[in-house]
């Protein structure tokens, strides 16, 4: 066992990955968990998820608490500056590593999926968001803003579309959507009037309204117009975040790198489809595109990065 380690976290609204790597290079420990973004669960509960999380990885590698050199920690829900003081006093709290990187889950993605380090990460999974770097280092972003402000094109937006299909339905204001049975079916409110008690709950059931999403790309892959009306408006939305941190870095009018992260992007290629043509109907052309489907081992790579090379140690 490598003597010093280095860690990484992906850590978003529906799970939590942490990944630990050996001075090679080599993943030696993954263990994956519960949300740790504390606008969906509380800064007490995602905290307290985190660390268990990570002492369960350290814990697996059969030796008393290895030494860590870096641990870089992508999360989202900390990208403000109080919420990064609070992540990282809990850090040096529990003397987490030697350094610690603090990242949001953008540029995971980001360094995952760019192999020169500059481009575009567009992130659709429960909330969504746009990051980007230029060639020589500027960074952008757009969205971000959580699901009462933003989240535009994410999971959450598009499960909230469907719900917001189905009760205009029970009220005859629109025509019944074909996924309303398979929506009902998938969650504990079984009919419409059951929705009201389970959506008003607190906390808000966000992940599980983000779940929905996939059943609606079922739907429109079947040729639900509702469907592909509530898909299309979500990748032209994921497209304007895209544009607008092209348009902000200067990188309109040419081909520009693209990671795409986030399990709907991942996993609804149709969404992924129309979010990158919308995009280019917009004059921003991303590419060569890349699904990220994990994040984490874009931490490691950032965490690795920040040890100087050898004949740079003498100015660490």
């Amino acid at each position: 066992m490598a003597t010093t380690l280095f860690l990484g976290v992906d850590g978003g609204g529906s799970r939590t990955t942490v990944v630990i790597g050996d001075e090679a290079g080599h993943i030696v420990a993954r263990v994956e968990g519960g949300p740790t973004n504390l606008h969906s669960v509380g800064a007490e509960s995602a905290l307290h998820t985190l660390g268990q999380i990570i002492d369960q990885a350290l814990t697996g590698l059969g030796v008393q608490r290895p030494r860590v050199r870096v641990a870089c920690l992508g999360m989202a829900g900390y990208g403000r500056p109080a919420e990064r003081l609070a992540l990282r006093r809990w850090a040096a709290g529990v003397h987490l590593a030697e350094r610690v990187l603090l990242v949001n889950d953008a540029d995971l993605v980001l360094a995952a999926g760019t192999p020169a380090g500059w481009g575009l990460a567009l992130i659709a999974g429960t909330g969504s968001l746009c990051c980007g770097r230029a060639p020589g280092g500027a960074g952008a972003r757009a969205g971000g803003w959580g699901y009462l402000l933003g989240d535009e094109g994410s999971g959450y937006s598009i499960g909230l579309a469907a719900l917001r299909a189905i009760v205009r339905a029970a009220d005859g204001r629109g025509p019944a959507p074909a996924f309303a049975p398979a929506v009902l079916a998938a969650l504990p409110a079984h009919s419409e009037e059951e929705l009201i008690p389970w959506v008003y709950r607190s906390p808000i059931p966000r992940s599980q309204i983000a779940a929905l999403a996939p059943l609606v790309g079922e739907a429109a892959a079947g040729g639900d117009p509702m469907a592909e009306a509530i898909l299309c408006a979500a990748a032209e939305d994921l497209a304007q975040l895209a544009v607008t941190v092209a348009r902000r870095l200067g990188l309109s009018g040419q081909a520009v790198p693209c990671a795409l992260g986030g399990g709907l992007l991942v996993h609804m290629p149709a969404l992924a489809r129309g979010a990158l043509q919308a995009a280019a109907d917009d004059g921003a052309v991303l590419a060569p595109v890349t699904c990220v489907e994990d994040p984490a081992r874009g931490a490691l790579r950032l965490a690795r990065d920040e040890v100087p090379a050898p004949e740079d140690a003498d100015r660490e």
